[in-house]
């Protein structure tokens, strides 16, 4: 099988302009055993197909975890990026490859790549496919909270729009914004849009404003049904001063800011108290 040669690409070393290669192909497909005769036989893991795109974006675009851990041993650049902007740890967190994750930044890849105005971040990809394990795996590693996407917003108001609940509460308790903004919508206008109650019920317990007006100077009651539960809930909330529980949350937090989590985490506060301080 004849392979490519490297050379020289105007748009950074990182190997030859080239249609799809075999490369490609066999990263993709997850066929580890021709991946690794390729690469055995002087193959480039460092192609980049017309569009920019590295046989490592595809195997992650995949979840082809055996043909990642190949590429990367074989020099694969981790951070390489296509022609939107995407790095191979955004790709597989979009697939939701918990794995392919690790490997990848096990082997340096960057939690918060630099945002350009075509792509999301890593988390942002994963909040919006619902991958909660690759969530809190980024956020271990630094991955920001409030890392800013022109056309998403932050990874909450993503996760919301998403409807993914449980990457809501991840990132909330791990201390992002509630009430962060894109063109003046909050995560909360989201929720109330897709008319869910319980998410509704999470955001607002972290403090989230029910009055916050967007654009179009609606707040979020305004994008449910009138008489559904979502309405109800959100009415009720306009209504009522907030519980002792969310006060004291909401102190708590703004105490110590973006540091909540580790903080709490290293005061001996009963168990029974930490249900105030974080939702499950």
């Amino acid at each position: 099988m004849e392979v490519e040669k490297p050379q020289p690409y105007f748009f950074g070393d990182i190997g030859c302009w080239s249609e799809r290669t075999e490369v490609h192909k066999a990263a993709s497909q997850g066929e580890a055993s021709v991946l690794k005769r390729l690469i055995d036989g002087g193959a480039s893991v460092n192609v980049v197909a017309v569009d920019s795109i590295t046989p490592l974006h595809e195997a992650c675009l995949r979840g082809q975890a055996q043909c990642v851990r190949l590429l990367l041993e074989a020099g694969a650049q981790v951070d390489a990026r296509n022609v939107d902007g995407s790095t191979p740890l955004c790709d597989a967190c979009s697939s939701g490859s918990l794995e392919c994750v690790r490997l990848l930044l096990k082997h340096g890849a960057k939690a918060n790549p630099a945002l350009t105005s075509r792509t999301a971040s890593p988390l942002h990809e994963a909040c919006m496919g619902g991958n909660n394990d690759c969530v809190k795996l980024l956020i271990s590693q630094g991955a920001s909270l409030e890392a800013y996407d022109l056309y998403y917003g932050t990874p909450l108001h993503v996760a919301c729009v998403n409807d993914h609940i449980e990457c809501v509460k991840v990132l909330l308790n791990a201390g992002a914004k509630v009430n962060a903004t894109r063109l003046h919508e909050t995560p909360l206008h989201h929720a109330a849009r897709n008319m869910r109650t319980d998410m509704i019920r999470v955001l607002v317990e972290f403090g989230a404003n029910v009055y916050a007006r967007d654009q179009h100077e609606r707040k979020p009651v305004d994008y449910t049904t009138a008489g559904s539960p979502p309405a109800d809930c959100l009415l009720r909330y306009e209504g009522t001063p907030l519980t002792l529980q969310q006060l004291s949350r909401l102190a708590v937090r703004n105490h110590l800011g973006t540091n909540a989590p580790k903080a709490i985490g290293q005061l001996h506060i009963p168990k029974i108290l930490l249900r105030y301080l974080s939702f499950q």
